[in-house]
């Protein structure tokens, strides 16, 4: 045992793991046991992991032994670890790998395979294949008993069967490989068409590569998780690059579209033609077809079948980018359990769903290869700095007696849309003259009232593409100022020099939004000059309540979140 109290790590048997980062060995602690923890929270001093069964299992899909796991949590100790935490993570690391799914022939070896005919599921032992045949969920999708380790499976439940052993707690290691999509030649360009100069940096280059695995069978399924203003189109590129096969990317809206066609024009070989749009306004494919999530999952009624999800078996794909798989619909995620043939990267800043789906991701996409703090960036100079601050402003006394008088369900909303907001915000527009302010709320009427009084566009989901388009373009160049977003500002904007982020209200105490909305001014300034963050709260309302889950997130990233009471 090397446990020393100059050590930075503090072990409990709660399976939480404790972070000194004031302790002289506690980055070389942070680089150790990052593969295979989850970090929970990570403020000022100390931060806060968790040994998850995902996350041990995410590290053994990435290759990592058991036996590093519990070295690294030996070595960087600073009190002895409790036996059990090792036990637990031998238990667990050990469990990824005792069911392995795999092509049913040696025609079908190749991870290159151009056909997939059967596929087989191998099991460890005669007893664990016991005990999965007689599983309730496991059970029903295993196919003749070949022998007394291995089982015919049919193609079209390699998904199913994935995220019923997941459920069961026997993962599998997916080894029967991918159908091989129509070619697509295409490679990253030295200079972009404004003739500057464009290169990956290392870290998008490392998560590509650890994603493609140079075309083996362990390799072309996964996730990759960057914070928002990191470059996660360049990494979605870098793999098109690496598998030069016809691609399907799909993103959260139009807005998204839009930007990734401007990115693989002005960083790619491919040409206009080679880019089909399917969406609302256009129903064409390509050799790179690029659809929102709202298309496929539109149908008339809920009675009614979605319309355009056979877009998935059209053509020959030979990849399918998710872009922000965090927000993937779920009956997307039921038409990915019949796409396991097909490879499959995911893209996201947080890997948090409010739905608690995090193991579909898993199942389905594929196993994290790769994730990066946001504070270790920021560090380098890849992401802005942010200070952010939680503004608290009082109510009326009126409407403070309509809030306390109103039923608990329309609380939120009077609080949300607190007139005396108004105020602040033109103060804070005052107070940040000269920089580029986003205003993003919930409220239609709330973000309404503010376009009046500032004098700023507005953009809501009723705002045309063209017209969005126009307004964004008038934005990045300067002739606006700023602008005021709905909920359409939450996801997949370009707009890298927004320095300063007004929030008037949110959803909630959505986590996932608050990544997206904190990202909209993550890019790096040219000046090197820090991001501003403004929320701002209504005093003594439930909003407050609310906020401490948002702050919470900010936090555990290593924000620092000043709180203030509007006092004038």
């Amino acid at each position: 045992m090397s446990y020393s109290p100059d050590n930075a790590l503090i072990i409990q048997s709660d399976r939480t793991v404790l972070l000194d980062v004031h302790a002289p060995k506690a980055e070389a602690a942070q680089e150790a046991i990052a593969p295979f923890a989850e970090l929970i929270k990570s403020p000022e001093h100390i931060h806060t992991y968790r040994l998850s069964p995902l996350s041990i299992w995410n590290a053994r899909a990435a290759g990592m032994p058991v036996t590093d796991m519990v070295i690294a949590l030996q070595d960087h100790a600073k009190y002895p670890m409790p036996e059990s935490i090792a036990q637990e993570i031998e238990t667990l690391g050990d469990r990824y790998g005792l069911t392995t799914l795999k092509p049913g022939s040696k025609d079908d070896s190749s991870a290159h395979s151009s056909t997939l005919s059967t596929l087989v599921l191998q099991v460890e032992d005669k007893p664990l294949a016991e005990l999965l045949q007689r599983h309730e969920q496991v059970g029903p999708l295993l196919g003749n008993r070949l022998s007394p380790t291995t089982f015919a499976i049919e193609l079209g439940d390699r998904g199913l069967l994935k995220q019923a052993l997941l459920a069961a707690g026997y993962p599998a290691e997916d080894l029967a490989g991918y159908l091989t999509g129509d070619e697509l030649t295409l490679s990253l360009r030295s200079k972009t068409d404004a003739g500057e100069p464009f290169y990956l940096r290392p870290y998008q280059k490392t998560a590509a590569e650890l994603f493609y695995q140079s075309g083996k069978a362990k390799g072309g399924s996964g996730v990759i998780v960057l914070p928002c203003g990191a470059g996660k189109t360049m990494v979605g590129m870098a793999a098109m690059a690496e598998i030069q096969q016809k691609t399907l990317i799909l993103t959260s809206s139009l807005t998204s579209v839009r930007q990734w066609q401007q990115e693989l024009l002005d960083k790619t070989t491919l040409k206009e033609d080679q880019l089909a749009e399917y969406s609302g306004q256009k129903k064409a494919t390509g050799p790179v077809t690029l659809a929102t999530y709202q298309i496929l999952t539109y149908r008339a009624s809920q009675d009614d079948d979605f319309l355009h999800l056979g877009l998935f078996d059209q053509q020959a794909w030979g990849l399918i980018i998710y872009d922000e798989v965090h927000l993937l619909p779920a009956p997307v995620f039921r038409i990915t359990a019949q796409l396991q043939a097909r490879r499959r990267l995911g893209l996201t800043a947080t890997l948090i769903r409010e739905d608690g789906r995090e193991g579909d991701v898993f199942t389905l996409i594929g196993p994290k290869r790769y994730d990066v703090p946001w504070r270790e960036l920021e560090g380098q100079g890849f992401i802005a700095a942010a200070h952010c601050t939680e503004i608290r402003v009082a109510q009326t006394e009126a409407r403070q007696m309509d809030y306390a008088t109103a039923a608990r369900r329309y609380q939120f909303r009077i609080a949300a849309e607190n007139p005396l907001k108004l105020d602040v915000v033109q103060a804070l527009l005052k107070k940040e003259q000269g920089h580029r302010v986003l205003i993003i709320g919930e409220y239609l009427d709330q973000l309404s009232a503010i376009a009046q009084q500032v004098d700023l566009p507005l953009i809501t989901g009723k705002t045309s593409q063209k017209k969005r388009d126009q307004l964004y373009a008038d934005f990045r160049s300067g002739k606006v100022s700023g602008l005021i977003l709905s909920r359409v500002g939450n996801f997949a904007l370009d707009l890298p020099d927004a320095d300063v982020l007004i929030q008037v209200s949110g959803k909630y105490g959505s986590r996932q939004e608050e990544a997206q909305r904190l990202g909209r001014i993550l890019r790096p300034k040219q000046d090197g000059h820090s991001a501003q963050f403004y929320t701002l709260v209504s005093l003594r309302t439930c909003e407050e309540e609310f906020a401490q889950h948002r702050q919470l997130f900010l936090t555990e990233q290593g924000y620092r979140y000043h709180i203030q009471q509007w006092d004038e």
